[in-house]
């Protein structure tokens, strides 16, 4: 391919090109680990740039009328607070698991706030200044890297395991001489010595996007764990403990996968119910994983209380009754939460909201609502569909009272946030 360089005023008169380069002025951040650019008429993604920066960019996605994506590839005017990434992988072109590895720590955190509160203002129309805390770091202070307790990496048609490139399939081999810098030690090491199960032989042959996927993680004892999405082997167990609990989850199933992301995230949802009084009421931990968080609830509201916790996940449902079931309080319900809602009591005391990705949804921020709880804990992983669910449950009367963000993703755009909603007296 050849590669021409376009004047910012698109002068040549042709339609732009995949590998086209150009030089921008690189404004804000948003959400998704890019930041904002524009050419003439189009906004244009950037990757691996920071606001105020000046860069060469090149195009990497023209197929959207509205905007394109792009690489920085030079930058000509950095930020002060660039720094060199770690990892040979973060680079154009390469690993989509990293997003502000070129980016100092303190940037990074003022980066995530900037997105959180953008998101707040442009979805849910608040204000609100946001600040990002930095999780306790390991033991060798090295807290921006060696984190990821658990990965979910590929295997393609060479016998290569890792992450994928950028929007993209393509695995990025990982080995011993160019590790993921912020995989947890001995998960690289294992990649490069598993041993791929007939079974899943057979799957790699299916195309890019039926790629088969590995999760790796350790063990209690320490031992590294393999897990081969469709072998049809047992998944092990392995156990979490926070707040003096012990947590059994499946090896491949969801658990934060920063090694103190869990105990923060419990305290500060414990935080949350801090002046409410719960002793002998009902609570609801909804989308509620090996029940974590029911376990807080639990403790809120005693032994004459009521705790349900709902988990679409049958395997988790299952880990989440064995983990609480010196709590009679507390009931374990497998099913989809926007369908349990329906069968459930008309009035509850308190809610915990720990949703995927994509958020609750209007339709269960209304339910919930009309229940009058005295307040809902959200637990979000995506600042959009916070935003999205905050603008649901203002207009179904609750208020976004306190919120705290904490960057549990390092190198990455994830952030994690903790919302509390109390009922909002000017719209009743």
């Amino acid at each position: 391919m050849t590669t021409e360089h376009l004047p910012a005023d698109s002068g040549s008169g042709r339609k732009p090109r995949i590998g086209d380069e150009v030089e921008l002025e690189i404004g804000a951040v948003a959400h998704g680990g890019h930041c904002v650019a524009r050419w003439d008429t189009r906004v244009v993604f950037v990757r691996h740039a920071l606001p105020g920066e000046r860069a060469r960019v090149r195009l990497t996605d023209v197929s959207h009328a509205g905007y394109f994506r792009a690489d920085a590839i030079a930058i000509l005017r950095p930020d002060a607070r660039r720094v060199t990434p770690r990892c040979g992988h973060f680079r154009p072109g390469g690993c989509g698991g990293c997003d502000f590895q070129h980016a100092d720590p303190v940037r990074q955190l003022e980066l995530k706030a900037a997105v959180v509160a953008e998101q707040l203002s442009r979805i849910a129309g608040i204000e609100r200044q946001v600040q990002v805390e930095a999780l306790p770091g390991r033991v060798d202070g090295d807290a921006g890297y060696g984190w990821r307790t658990r990965v979910r990496w590929a295997l393609d048609a060479d016998g290569r395991i890792g992450p994928r490139a950028a929007r993209s399939h393509q695995v990025v081999g990982i080995s011993v001489a160019a590790p993921c810098e912020i995989a947890a030690p001995g998960l690289t090491e294992l990649a490069t010595v598993l041993e791929v199960p007939e079974r899943v032989r057979r799957l790699r042959g299916g195309g890019h996007r039926k790629l088969p996927e590995v999760t790796l993680t350790h063990a209690a004892d320490g031992a590294p764990i393999a897990v081969w999405a469709g072998a049809g082997a047992e998944v092990p167990l392995i156990t979490e403990t926070v707040a003096g609990r012990d947590f059994s989850v499946a090896a491949d199933g969801f658990w934060q996968v920063h090694p103190e992301a869990a105990a923060v995230l419990y305290a500060a949802v414990g935080e949350a119910f801090d002046g409410v009084e719960l002793t002998g009421g009902t609570a609801w931990d909804l989308y509620g994983g090996v029940g974590l968080f029911a376990a807080e609830l639990a403790d809120r509201v005693g032994p004459t209380g009521a705790v349900l916790t709902v988990e679409g996940d049958a395997t988790a449902t299952e880990s989440a009754a064995a983990n609480l079931a010196d709590l009679p309080q507390v009931r374990a319900v497998n099913g989809r939460v926007e369908q349990v809602l329906d069968e459930l009591a008309d009035r509850v005391d308190a809610v915990v909201l720990d949703p995927p990705r994509s958020g609750a949804g209007r339709a269960v921020c209304v339910a919930l609502a009309a229940r009058q709880p005295s307040v809902i804990v959200y637990v979000a992983c995506d600042p959009a569909a916070l935003a999205r669910d905050t603008a649901a449950l203002a207009e179904a009367g609750y208020r976004l009272d306190t919120l705290r963000a904490f960057d549990c993703f390092p190198q990455t755009h994830h952030i994690e946030c903790v919302a509390r909603f109390v009922p909002d007296p000017s719209s009743r």
